[in-house]
């Protein structure tokens, strides 16, 4: 073979590398956005299932994240809390569809008895939590020596949503502390049925929640509301700007939804 064909093939050799290493500078190739509503798969609650669900828009980005319990999930609950539990915790898997939300993982808490303060939360409710974190790491919450005041820690104002308070008291193991609305119709001498809350840990947001009666979701009432927000959020997510609660006639389910979704 002659120098010069030799010299030839280096140059095609090269050549090949610096543009193998340019198209993988590109970053991998970014799926087809697909529009449209996906399910998790089903979990038993109570006498019936939930199941999780996100909806994507035509750039593939989530508009809504939200659970589905039919009319049977809630017949033949538990009556009694488990010792040393915030209520009767059921963990409703998220469908692959939903991992850029930001969300970990959810699940719904059931209090048959409700719970602190008295007055105001303890008439029988679900908790639906949207967690920002692992499971690993909402386990080690313990409330246990120097962990308490972690989980007590005020977050800094501009991580506060607006009008909501930390009250002491409100931690719980495995979950974290509850900011509260007190402008809310429950803290103003009418009963509860719905609100929203937010879970800090460590002065971090870790959750976000709709908290809602079980007698307001037997009523099959359909209703948007509003979320307060803060003005800064220490975790990236698609973060609600409003929340549903509401039935689905067709299906015979009730839904309870973040909606609005932004990226924050």
């Amino acid at each position: 073979m002659s120098n010069t064909r030799i010299a030839e093939g280096f140059v095609t050799l090269i050549l090949a590398a610096v543009l193998a290493s340019l198209h993988g500078c590109a970053g991998p190739a970014k799926p087809e956005a697909k529009a449209g509503t996906y399910e998790g798969p089903p979990t038993t609650i109570g006498g019936g299932q939930a199941r999780m669900f996100v909806t994507l828009d035509s750039e593939g980005k989530p508009t809504t994240i939200g659970v589905r319990m039919n009319d049977a999930a809630l017949t033949g609950l538990p009556t009694t809390h488990p010792y040393d539990t915030a209520g009767v915790e059921y963990r409703v898997d998220l469908p692959k569809e939903a991992a850029m939300t930001g969300y970990d993982h959810f699940t719904v808490n059931w209090n048959p008895m409700g719970h602190i303060p008295p007055g105001v939360y303890d008439s029988p409710h679900f908790d639906f939590h949207f967690y920002l974190l692992s499971p690993t790491e909402r386990y080690r919450i313990s409330l246990e020596g120097e962990d308490r005041a972690r989980a007590q820690k005020q977050p800094s104002p501009k991580f506060m949503p607006e009008g909501y308070i930390l009250p002491e008291g409100t931690a719980e193991p495995r979950m974290g502390a509850h900011a509260i609305d007190p402008s809310g119709p429950e803290f103003n001498h009418q009963p509860f049925t719905k609100t929203f809350i937010y879970g800090f840990y460590d002065g971090r947001m870790i959750f976000v929640e709709p908290m809602i009666t079980k007698a307001f979701l037997e009523t099959k009432t359909t209703l948007t509301d509003n979320v307060k927000l803060p003005q800064s959020y220490q975790v990236h997510a698609y973060y609600p700007t409003k929340y549903r609660v509401g039935y689905d006639p067709v299906r015979k389910e009730h839904v309870v939804a973040l909606e609005g979704l932004v990226y924050r």
